[in-house]
């Protein structure tokens, strides 16, 4: 089959749904299928970094357009390179011949709406990967009032993207609820969460002790937070935290990744004078394992307004690596649907003092916890949920899937 992907991040960039889309691409060329991508020039976190236009990798036809590098520091500039890469996007996928199957992500917002409007000129089917629902985030995050003509003209766009698409991708069984909601039938709708990078991340006690060698945490106990720093994964709880435990010298905040909220924890840091806190980039993924392995609780993070909206996927990266993790959101998310209580920790948002509480029994319990993560490890690994995804879109085509090509 020739299979179109849309996606603003691809290889080689670095933030989640690029290794993830980029690990769908791999797999279909893997499976035989023609593969071909469109996705930005400019890096997802960082836009200053350039990448070529166009070059094959791995069989797969990468094709990148240009978009605005304004960067993410205010909503207008956000939008700004979300247009003009929808529209650089658009254009581009007008000029290529047509395709079986064009599957979309989420990223940027409505990105699927391009490929349902490409369904059947462009594209015979239209698999829609649904990483997070837009505008649903924006309204929850009050950016969107609920009955202005805004979101509702965004939200008839995704309910046409919805039921344009032959296959829907929901992330947990939250997502598939509330797609279900908008009047999708459920035989639409495939649940498949996001997989850890298992075949490239796992603990790596040489690689933990060159990361906490090389940023002087050597000797401390290290809670971290680690991907997107986003407004629908709040801080704020957690960097009270931080500022509760500022003169015990044993602990110390760890911040790595990016997103919109990484500077505010950065200038929080510096203008409290937290020497506890240290803010790192997105780390390659050659060097994941040592970053992950590096903490002795990592720290998971879910807004209260956003389930069924967003899907925070760095649970999967830590239970690859086998370490144990503490929760910070509301009692009933795809989080908790995964851990176990005996092996992870749970605070609910503004419990600065459970999650106090929390670091501290950590610290008690390092030797425990160690274990954290063996049941679930198989459970979400590549090996077992890629297939699945393949196999949605070999079949929304009618294309005759082998055995050895799905994995249930």
């Amino acid at each position: 089959m020739k299979i179109l992907l849309l996606n603003q991040a691809f290889y080689p960039d670095v933030v989640s749904t690029a290794q993830h889309a980029s690990d769908l691409a791999r797999g279909l060329a893997e499976a035989g299928h023609e593969v071909t991508v469109i996705c930005n020039s400019r890096g997802y976190d960082d836009p200053k970094r350039r990448f070529s236009n166009q070059e094959t990798w791995n069989r797969i036809k990468i094709v990148r357009v240009r978009s605005t590098g304004l960067g993410k520091s205010s909503r207008w500039r956000r939008a700004a390179d979300f247009g003009t890469f929808i529209a650089s996007c658009a254009l581009r996928l007008w000029s290529l011949p047509q395709f079986d199957v064009v599957v979309a992500l989420t990223s940027p917002p409505l990105i699927s709406f391009v490929a349902a409007l490409a369904v059947p000129r462009k594209a015979r089917r239209l698999v829609f990967w649904s990483m997070d629902l837009n505008p649903d985030e924006a309204i929850a995050a009050g950016w969107l009032r609920d009955e202005s003509l805004a979101a509702r003209v965004l939200s008839r766009m995704l309910l046409y993207s919805l039921q344009r698409a032959d296959c829907i991708v929901a992330l947990d069984r939250f997502m598939g609820d509330r797609i279900r909601s908008k009047g999708i039938p459920a035989e639409k709708i495939l649940v498949v969460p996001p997989w850890a990078h298992d075949d490239c991340v796992r603990f790596d006690p040489v690689a933990r002790e060159d990361f906490r060698i090389l940023n002087k945490l050597s000797e401390r106990f290290v809670v971290m937070y680690s991907g997107n720093h986003s407004p629908c994964h709040p801080l704020d709880t957690l960097l009270q935290a931080a500022e509760r435990l500022a003169e015990n010298d044993n602990v110390a905040f760890c911040f790595v990744g990016g997103g919109s909220e990484f500077d505010k924890v950065k200038k929080r840091a510096q203008k409290s004078g937290l020497r506890n806190v240290l803010c790192l980039p997105y780390q390659p993924i050659e060097k994941l394992s040592g970053s992950l392995s590096a903490a002795d609780l990592h720290v998971v993070v879910m807004g209260d307004p956003y389930v069924g909206i967003v899907h925070p996927c760095k649970i999967y990266n830590v239970l690859a690596v086998k370490k144990p993790f503490l929760y910070i959101g509301p009692n009933k998310s795809h989080v908790i649907d995964i851990i176990e209580q005996s092996a992870a920790y749970v605070s609910s948002h503004g419990d600065v003092e459970g999650v106090v509480a929390n670091i501290r029994r950590a610290m008690k319990n390092m030797a425990l916890d160690s274990l954290c993560g063996l049941q679930s490890e198989k459970t979400f690994s590549k090996e077992r949920l890629l297939p699945q995804i393949i196999h949605a879109i070999e079949r929304s085509n009618g294309h005759a899937t082998s055995d050895n090509s799905y994995a249930a």
